[in-house]
């Protein structure tokens, strides 16, 4: 059995990408990103339903065993910290113009995450185009859109908040399986 299952897949791409983003080099966002972890490890409000009293099954009401999350956390970060040796490969290959392109259009006030998804999107294909072929294309796309999130971020660090949501976003409707998949057990 997979235990993505006891992840949302938002938490599944946020753990991988922002582990993906502190083990790559030359990021100058280090400490917005300090405080966004900060935020993404906030812990869990409890249930309603849960008054703390032990099921027949000796779990807590709602609840999965915490080691196990903790045992599939420590394998998602592991996950992103493997993907950014490539993605810090594959930063010197993307021209600063194409990435400052890119921050514009994160910049362009009241305009929905959808159409910034649909440029972020744009811009993976550019950069999966230009890659070498025999990388697995899900993994390409997952580098390439992480890559292109830290390069953007490093050009504009305080845009980090909405280039983390939006890759996250990014990678949950295009890729979620394939992330999901990384995980334990498969």
């Amino acid at each position: 059995m997979n235990q993505v299952g006891h992840y949302d897949s938002i938490e599944v791409a946020s753990i991988v990408l922002c582990s993906f983003l502190e083990n790559s080099s030359d990021i100058t966002f280090t400490s917005t990103l300090c405080s966004l972890k900060k935020q993404l490890l906030a812990p869990k409000q409890p249930s309603v339903y849960d008054d703390g009293e032990l099921q027949t099954d000796g779990n807590n009401f709602g609840r999965v065993d915490d080691r196990a999350l903790v045992a599939d956390e420590e394998i998602f970060r592991k996950i992103g910290a493997r993907l950014a040796v490539f993605g810090d490969q594959l930063a010197a290959e993307i021209e600063h113009p194409f990435v400052n392109n890119l921050a514009q259009q994160f910049m362009v006030e009241n305009v929905s995450n959808q159409v910034i998804t649909q440029h972020l999107s744009e811009a993976v294909r550019n950069v999966v185009a230009r890659m070498p072929p025999e990388m697995e294309h899900e993994k390409a796309m997952l580098v390439a859109a992480m890559t292109l999130a830290k390069k953007v971020a490093n050009v504009v660090p305080t845009l980090l908040q909405q280039v983390f949501n939006v890759t996250v976003n990014y990678i949950n409707q295009n890729l979620h399986d394939y992330v999901n998949n990384l995980g334990p057990e498969n």
